[in-house]
């Protein structure tokens, strides 16, 4: 496939891959608009001027009493069947929320479980807007196999109304960004659909993400007319390989293939996702386990960051903020790594095997490449990487390393040891 064009449309929404800080790493389904708005300052303080923007409450947010059992889940539900923030925990609303987010410089976001509440549909509570109710909208059949909060959304009339009624909603509080869940895999193309018409309607710019994935590569087109961000995978933790106790969670290896594979199909607007980046601490409540800070090793921090950053994934980080150390700081705010996720194309695997990857893109301004080298084996390793791998013609190239920030003169060839899952990102120049 030929290199995408550097230029995007000065309108097009999520133009380069969304960033910011979604709160199911640290705090799963119990913050509170106390902790969500001292996580906010410190972003808008310390990562906002690094281009770091969105603000993300993930699931949950509708219930009172997020660490009781599922069968005492206590909802917060207005009249038309629709989830309010819990009183309890947001106090002034999600508007309120909305307006300092605003205020602070940055995006808010929220999740949604697909489909329409089960209370709302035992109920029948009437659909805002419309005429029908919940129960004509509703299908029982239909339900996530991980969360029974809600029931699935006929493709009909009602049904369309229901999520218009619902994007109202999110438009009305000052929502930036919704991250839908349980819709990405399976492939459910009829709420896809729905959702997105219902944003349109809306009248406000909603970046729609989807998830858990993988979504399937062969809805890529699909994807692309409907969203802006879309899961490649199950949820990423913080394992290099599989782990034997959350076999349902995702390594971080395992996102070199899946990445390589999605790489023909970003497009400027339309992204891949390669999940979360659980790193730094993960606490008070992290989505899984106990609290810790993560167990990523230090090479294989900056490895995700890397991986992410070349294939143009967004970044989404998920430590708690307020525990912030200086390693974890150091890898979110290196202007040129950053500047890889964000300003470049013909982002491509050029390598991808059981112990190496390599991949290149090109910088949307200047001269030269980005490249990337990758040592997935568990062992210390010296890799050598030929210009013409990278495409390039023989001759001696110049080399800035990104992560260190400096220029280290000019070579005929990339020649470096890299210790067990560890990276390295430089920009190549004539």
């Amino acid at each position: 496939m030929p290199a995408l064009p550097a230029a995007t449309p000065a309108n097009l929404l999520a133009a380069t891959p969304p960033t910011g800080w979604n709160s199911w790493d640290s705090f799963a389904m119990t913050i509170t608009g106390r902790q969500a708005r001292a996580q906010a300052r410190w972003m808008a303080a310390h990562l906002r001027r690094y281009g770091w923007r969105y603000f993300v409450i993930d699931e949950g947010w509708f219930l009172r009493n997020p660490l009781a059992p599922a069968r005492a889940a206590q909802y917060a539900i207005n009249r038309h069947g629709l989830y309010v923030p819990a009183p309890n925990r947001f106090p002034g609303g999600f508007k309120a929320l909305a307006h300092y987010l605003h205020g602070l410089g940055l995006k808010f976001g929220v999740h949604l479980l697909r489909g329409i509440p089960r209370i709302a549909v035992r109920r029948d509570l009437p659909i805002a807007g419309s005429h029908f109710r919940a129960a004509q909208a509703a299908n029982p059949a239909d339900t996530c196999s991980w969360n029974s909060d809600n029931y699935g959304v006929r493709d009909n009339a009602a049904g369309q109304a229901y999520y218009d009624s619902l994007m109202r909603q999110l438009a009305g509080w000052g929502v930036d960004f919704v991250k839908v869940d349980c819709i990405a895999a399976p492939y459910d193309a009829p709420a896809i659909h729905m959702i997105h018409r219902a944003i349109l309607r809306s009248g406000r710019p909603i970046v729609l993400s989807l998830s858990p994935g993988p979504a399937p590569l062969a809805r890529a087109a699909d994807l692309r007319r409907n969203a802006q961000m879309w899961r490649i995978s199950g949820d990423v933790w913080d394992h290099w390989g599989a782990d034997p106790h959350a076999t349902w969670s995702e390594g971080l290896k395992g996102q070199f293939a899946r990445l390589a594979a999605w790489a023909p199909h970003t497009v400027p607007g339309h992204w891949p996702d390669a999940d979360m980046l659980p790193l730094g601490y993960l606490g008070p409540h992290p989505g899984l386990g106990r609290p810790r800070w993560s167990r990523f090793t230090a090479a294989e921090s900056q490895t995700m960051i890397t991986l992410w950053a070349i294939a143009r994934s967004p970044l989404m980080f998920g430590g708690n903020m307020l525990r912030m150390n200086r390693a974890t700081l150091r890898l979110l705010t290196n202007p040129e790594v950053i500047a890889v996720d964000q300003a470049s194309h013909g982002n491509r695997a050029v390598r991808t095997t059981a112990a190496t990857a390599i991949w290149r893109a090109v910088p949307d301004r200047g001269p030269g490449i980005y490249a990337a080298v990758f040592n997935l084996a568990s062992h210390a390793r010296i890799l050598t990487v030929t210009w013409r791998q990278l495409g390039l013609p023989r001759g001696r190239r110049r080399l800035r390393d990104l992560w260190r920030r400096k220029n280290i003169g000019a070579h005929a060839r990339l020649r470096l040891r890299l210790g067990p899952h560890a990276s390295a990102l430089f920009r190549i120049t004539p």
